[in-house]
């Protein structure tokens, strides 16, 4: 029998909470990525770091704390992702998906390699915002306040952007414009800019995740590389392309997570990928996925 202690479990949960939020907002710009673009970004993970490294000079050479970070710094790195789209991407978006992987597998292994050169790989410290240090006495454990607006703050954005995409007029045009270029062209829509500016609105989506992680993880050059195979698997197990899927396996998967391990820690670090192939024997196109 194992010896279960509600106090020990019911933290657990939290923390996978915590991991999954990051899960969530990372695969959900994978998600709006490859639905909409049919690219696989393997460079998210270098992205993501970007975001934490952009936050951390804004504070120490502009003097931008986190709240402006919050917003600067997702614009910063969904503008180097339209310059990416523009001069890489575009250039083989009718080509395999193949060769998107292997384009953004490269452009990680650059982004991280450059700053790994520069800064090592140990960590950079950027501080909690005042507004926002401390913590709640939950009566089983403490939950600090940061930890407790990542959470909430990865909610709020997973949803609207969900919201967005599958609700509104513009997510309609930018679906149809994924399945029928030629007729939403026919409307006067620019396609080829509104593929620039999903592109780099799903990159700015990882530069804000690094913004949120740069006080829990510090920042570190291979920050991204230690999430990506994980969020991968999210996205698979949620449906490729499938936005609300992502959404779910991400908050899901960080709590399934953080109950491995309380009873076996062994396995957490596998756990996920467990998961993916039991998804992919029974449902190849993921649980939100749809079937071709």
């Amino acid at each position: 029998m194992f010896g279960i202690s509600a106090p020990a479990l019911l933290a657990q949960l939290l923390v996978g909470l915590i991991n999954g939020s990051f899960y969530a907002l990372l695969s959900l710009g994978l998600a709006v990525i490859f639905g909409l673009l049919n690219v696989i970004n393997f460079a998210h993970g270098a992205l993501f770091m970007m975001g934490a490294f952009v936050a951390y000079f804004l504070l120490n050479l502009a003097g931008v704390g986190y709240w402006g970070a919050l917003v600067l710094a997702p614009i910063v790195v969904g503008a180097f992702g339209v310059l990416l789209e523009r001069t890489m991407l575009r250039r083989i978006a009718n080509l395999d998906h193949l060769y998107g992987l292997l384009l953004t597998f490269g452009l990680a292994l650059i982004i991280q390699g450059v700053f790994q050169n520069y800064f090592g790989s140990s960590g950079l410290p950027y501080a909690i915002p005042a507004e926002l240090q401390g913590a709640r006495n939950l009566g089983f454990m403490f939950l600090p306040n940061y930890r407790a607006w990542v959470v909430v703050f990865s909610i709020a954005v997973c949803f609207a952007t969900w919201f967005a995409i599958e609700k509104t007029q513009l997510g309609a045009l930018l679906r149809a414009a994924t399945e029928n270029p030629a007729l939403v062209r026919a409307f006067g829509v620019n396609v080829p800019r509104m593929i620039t500016l999903t592109y780099g609105f799903g990159v700015g989506l990882a530069g804000l995740a690094g913004v949120l992680a740069a006080p829990i993880n510090q920042v570190r050059p291979l920050m991204g590389a230690d999430l990506i195979i994980v969020v991968f698997a999210v996205v698979v197990i949620g449906g490729m392309g499938s936005i609300l899927g992502s959404i779910l396996t991400g908050f899901a998967l960080g709590v399934v997570e953080g109950l491995t391990k309380y009873f076996y820690p062994e396995a957490s670090n596998t756990v996920v990928f467990v998961i993916m192939a039991l998804v992919l024997m029974i449902k190849p196109a993921g649980l939100f996925g749809r079937t071709a």
